[in-house]
């Protein structure tokens, strides 16, 4: 999931940043509110949830929600503020935010809005997603794999594992080419390197125990990369 950070105090910022890391979220964090806007008003289909102070250089953070509606953009927005007046939280609200946080605050309470703005919204994600033989539960952060005896096996991922897997789940049976991977998983302005997503394919291959002469993960060459929810380990399990 990749989520919008606007935020100008670099310490909150970051704090922010490596909670949500921590949550697989992929997190592109602006400090200014106009060049949020440069980048967000052609891209902001391609976010899940959207974290905004109020009090940005550049644009407001309430300019930026008005400008996202004004498009019809239906992210769901979380305004971040030391406004704690009943009238300038409406009129967060009537600029087009979703939920509003009072500064200071504690991070898990962060977390708990975010988790119910994304049940609320048009985006909604389950506490589980399924394609084939394979389980991927949000809350613990780890897949399950059914066998064909029945038996079952709880594998651990790390984050980039976890975005990686979830990411072939949602389009399952679909080729899926390295850039679209890159930019899923990787921020804004990362460069990782040539075979940054080949060596993840790999270690998620590894932990999915995957069979190299009927993979779940395939490569098609010179295109990309598919999950096959039909090779022979899957189809037989159901």
């Amino acid at each position: 999931m990749r989520l919008l950070l606007v935020e100008d105090e670099p310490d909150l910022g970051a704090a922010i940043k490596q909670v949500l890391h921590h949550q697989a979220y992929v997190v592109d964090w602006f400090l200014d509110g106009t060049q949020a806007w440069s980048y967000v008003k052609t891209e902001w289909m391609h976010y899940t949830l959207a974290v905004i102070d109020w009090m940005l250089p550049g644009l407001s953070g309430l300019e930026l929600c008005k400008r996202l509606r004004s498009q019809h953009s239906s992210l769901p927005v979380l305004i971040l503020t030391a406004k704690d007046r009943m009238e300038e939280k409406i009129i967060g609200l009537d600029a087009g935010a979703d939920d509003y946080l009072v500064k200071p605050f504690d991070m898990p309470e962060l977390l708990a809005r975010l988790r119910a703005l994304q049940r609320r919204s048009p985006q909604l994600r389950p506490q589980h997603l399924q394609a084939g033989n394979l389980t991927l539960n949000y809350s613990t952060h780890a897949v399950t794999r059914q066998y064909p005896n029945g038996n079952k096996q709880v594998i651990s991922l790390t984050t980039k594992e976890f975005q990686l897997l979830e990411y072939f789940m949602q389009h399952s049976d679909q080729v899926i080419t390295r850039d679209r991977i890159v930019n899923q998983l990787w921020e804004m302005g990362a460069e990782p390197t040539s075979n940054a997503v080949a060596a993840q394919i790999r270690l998620l291959r590894r932990k999915l125990g995957d069979d190299s002469s009927d993979p779940l993960v395939e490569t098609i060459y010179g295109v990309g990369y598919r999950l096959n929810t039909h090779c022979r380990s899957v189809v037989d399990s159901w």
